[in-house]
């Protein structure tokens, strides 16, 4: 009988086949022992990770069954390459081993197609064949293991800092005695507490495959859940963390309102004083009026009294609510200010306007026009009547400009 393979040829069969073997054996040992694998074997899992996980432990024990048997063979052709001589039988023999359905896996068949229950059947499959199958199956079983993995890998960090966030948090509430507070902080932790069981127990549930792949290939973590828990957390904690600095800083915050209420008093003290001023000259019904001030010394009062009985969130809204006011008032009054000197200033540049006018209309020769003059005088009397009707003062300069410029030939921009 002719030898199949020559002794070159089947020397580097076996190679490749032993080569690919421990390629083989490393992965799947790689796989058996990574954090994903671990992580389900030891769980007590729920949902779709059971199912998942129940069909891959089963399929990763078959995988090592068929890897036994393949390795097997494999080892036999070794055996024979190694064994001596290679005689044209045992070349015969070496070629079967690794073309042939030469890996043998006893498989349970269907106990009403065999009519027995405890019946088995025997699949043969050629070492090739026996890989194909074997990859095709690592990689279903793979892709459990790296969705799991990638949906701890990055939600269980993120759960354990919002913990450690909220407990923390939850420390700081001691001694502040609002319950909307330790509401807030009870609905976080009650939501970290269900997210963390279904991370341990149905890990899957958080993940997306894409295109029909269930682990990293095209698949994604779905962070929703995550996302509103640490949103929920973050406005939890940083209430109670400004709670708690108010308790712990009280004085200091209620001096700076203090500071804030009496700078809007001053600067109410400073537009009243040029109000005065501007209305013994200017019309009052062109003189703005500053924003009321009563009350706010009144209300800063009662924010000691918030603080001595310890109802920190209705002191936090108070302050906040007083300070914002105040500086409302303050800027306001410091617009009335602004106006009232404003006016004054207004006042005097018409007059100002008013005599350099004057001057050019001596200048044109026309200083005893009478119709001119009667123009001057009208809107020198309004300029320098007390209180001045400024609106009015404004027009007659306006008509006296027009009239000295109509000399010339030119007329005033309206």
């Amino acid at each position: 009988m002719a030898a199949v393979l020559t002794r070159e040829q089947a020397a580097a069969a076996v190679a490749a086949a032993v080569a690919e073997r421990d390629t083989i054996q490393a992965n799947l040992l790689d796989l058996d022992g990574s954090f994903g694998k671990r992580l389900l074997a030891g769980a007590t899992l729920t949902g779709e990770t059971r199912r998942r996980w129940d069909a891959a432990a089963a399929a990763m024990t078959r995988l090592w069954e068929t890897f036994s048997a393949y390795s097997a063979v494999v080892d036999g052709a070794a055996g024979i390459l190694a064994g001596g001589k290679l005689t044209a039988a045992r070349l015969t023999e070496l070629d079967t081993l690794l073309n042939g359905a030469s890996v043998r896996l006893a498989r349970a068949s269907s106990a009403v197609a065999r009519g027995d229950l405890t019946g088995k059947a025997e699949t043969d499959l050629t070492p090739a064949a026996a890989v194909r199958e074997m990859r095709k199956v690592f990689a279903d079983v793979a892709d459990v293991v790296a969705a799991a993995e990638n949906v701890w890998n990055a939600i269980a960090d993120q759960l354990q800092q919002v913990a450690a966030d909220l407990a923390a948090a939850r420390q700081r509430t001691d001694g502040l005695a609002d319950s909307a507070l330790g509401d807030a902080l009870g609905q976080a932790e009650a939501e970290l507490g269900q997210l963390r069981e279904l991370l341990n127990s149905d890990p899957l549930a958080l993940w997306h495959p894409g295109q029909g792949n269930l682990g990293q290939r095209g698949g994604q973590v779905d962070t929703a859940r995550l996302d509103r828990l640490r949103q929920r957390a973050a406005v939890a904690v940083s209430k109670v963390n400004e709670i708690a600095a108010l308790r712990d800083h009280a004085d200091q915050r209620i001096s700076a309102v203090a500071t804030t209420v009496s700078a809007a008093r001053q600067a109410w003290q400073d537009a009243m004083a040029a109000r005065e001023r501007a209305a013994s000259r200017i019309a009052a019904a062109a003189l703005p009026q500053p924003p009321e001030v009563r009350g706010l010394a009144d209300r800063l009062a009662e924010l000691d009294a918030l603080k001595a009985a310890g109802r920190w969130p209705r002191l936090a809204s108070e302050l906040d609510l007083l300070e914002g006011q105040a500086e409302a008032v303050a800027k306001g009054c410091r617009d009335a200010e602004r106006q009232a000197t404003a006016l004054m200033d207004r006042r005097d540049e018409l007059r100002g306007l008013l005599d350099a006018y004057q001057a050019r209309a001596a200048k044109l020769g026309r200083a005893e026009d009478s119709e001119l003059d009667a123009r001057y005088d009208r809107a020198r009397d309004l300029l320098w009547t007390a209180p001045c009707d400024l609106s009015a003062a404004a027009d007659a300069v306006t008509g006296y400009q027009q009239a000295v410029l109509a000399l010339s030939g030119r007329k005033i921009r309206q």
